[in-house]
């Protein structure tokens, strides 16, 4: 495995940092202690530092030499609003809030990459280290890109990183094509006609209703979207009447749940046809139906030219040990509305094994510290590979 001694030498402090961030948690668009942290030490390694594009999120950009290319690198930073179980020495100080997706790492792996970048600047170009708020779901990526980031920042290439529990800690997955799914809300209100339970011909039943589209919901799924072509419906909330008043048919019922593809064709259409079903329903029914489509993020897939140059800095890292084949996840990820704006890249970094089934946003999670080396090394690889210095 190829890590610098620079970069080894720098992983005791990388590690202390990212207990220190663990301990620290801080929800989407409140990393106030976070951000000032990463501002911080960007500024002591030489970097310009550039504050509050999506509230708390934080830009450095480092030039060297006389290339003209700038590519992104980004770094998610907040927590979730869940508590943590385990029993360690830099268990979360704060109750409720807990990293359980190894943002913490994240942040401190492209922090790494910087510092040693900043001291030894063996490439020709530009480098941005997008230090991102908000991830988890509270749109920090798209707020980003509306302040201005690809106007302020230009970035011929942008890349991302995650952890993954199940890969050993020393493999890395670099995939062309989709890698996260698209991630949408969809909400629908049944309007009845509320009457005695025992009167059901008196009224409009919103709840038959409901169960009718709920039972022909993965019809869509089943039934009309290709088979080729991967899809999640899923209803995730039901509220209907008053467990205290089981004589009573409501006048509404009402359904949330989400919406997953891999390609916009899937994503129009898992739109339009829930939607359908809904208003089949009402009309089937007599009733009224409400029906909203939140649109939230875009799937995530890998351009073909950045894979590549992503391919390449990780086989100069991790050899053998880098995964060209690896399934998509059907989680989302807003670093989506980045690649929307430049060809971009997102890989899986090795997290080691699930250690009692701690996964992604599990109580008992944890970042790998083993990690950290490789993932430092690999950005400053793909660095020093897209933006090479000249001979």
């Amino acid at each position: 495995m190829n890590i610098p001694v620079q970069i080894k030498d720098d992983l005791a402090f990388l590690a202390s940092l990212r207990r220190d961030l663990h301990a620290h948690p801080e929800l989407g668009f409140e990393e106030e202690r976070t951000s000032s942290i990463v501002a911080q030490l960007l500024e002591e390694a030489g970097i310009k530092v550039h504050r509050g594009l999506g509230g708390t999120g934080v830009v450095g950009t480092l030039k060297a030499g006389s290339g003209t290319r700038a590519i992104g690198l980004r770094a998610d930073m907040d927590a979730l609003a869940m508590p943590e179980i385990a029993e360690r020495s830099y268990k979360s100080t704060v109750a409720g809030k807990m990293h359980a997706c190894g943002h913490d790492g994240h942040t401190a792996m492209l922090l790494g990459a910087a510092r040693h970048l900043a001291a030894v600047k063996g490439f020709s170009g530009t480098v941005h280290f997008i230090f991102q708020p908000a991830e988890e779901g509270r749109g920090g990526a798209k707020r980003m890109v509306e302040e201005g980031l690809f106007e302020l920042f230009p970035c011929d290439a942008v890349y991302g990183l995650h952890n993954m529990p199940g890969l050993a800690v020393d493999e890395i997955a670099v995939v062309e094509g989709p890698q996260l799914a698209s991630s949408d809300s969809w909400r629908i209100t049944f309007r009845g006609t509320g009457t005695h339970g025992a009167k059901p011909h008196l009224g409009r039943d919103p709840i038959t209703a409901a169960g009718t589209f709920l039972a022909s919901l993965q019809t869509i799924v089943g039934r009309v979207v290709d088979p080729l072509q991967p899809a999640v419906v899923s209803a995730c909330s039901l509220q209907a009447g008053d467990p205290k008043a089981l004589n009573v048919i409501p006048d509404k019922v009402e359904i949330g749940g989400t919406a997953r593809a891999y390609s916009a064709n899937v994503r129009d259409q898992l739109e339009v046809e829930i939607g359908r079903l809904a208003q089949g329903t009402a009309a089937m029914y007599g009733i009224d139906v409400d029906y909203q489509f939140e649109r939230r993020i875009p799937p995530v897939v890998n351009d073909a030219n950045a894979t590549q140059q992503a391919l390449a800095a990780a086989r100069a890292v991790l050899g053998d040990k880098v995964r060209t084949s690896f399934p998509p996840s059907t989680a989302g990820d807003d670093f989506a509305f980045f690649a929307q704006n430049a060809p971009g890249c997102y890989v899986w970094l090795g997290n080691g094994p699930a250690v009692d089934g701690a996964l992604h946003h599990n109580s008992a999670y944890d970042f790998n510290d083993a990690a950290i080396g490789y993932g430092v090394a690999y950005w400053v690889k793909l660095v020093e590979g897209e933006l090479t210095s000249p001979a």
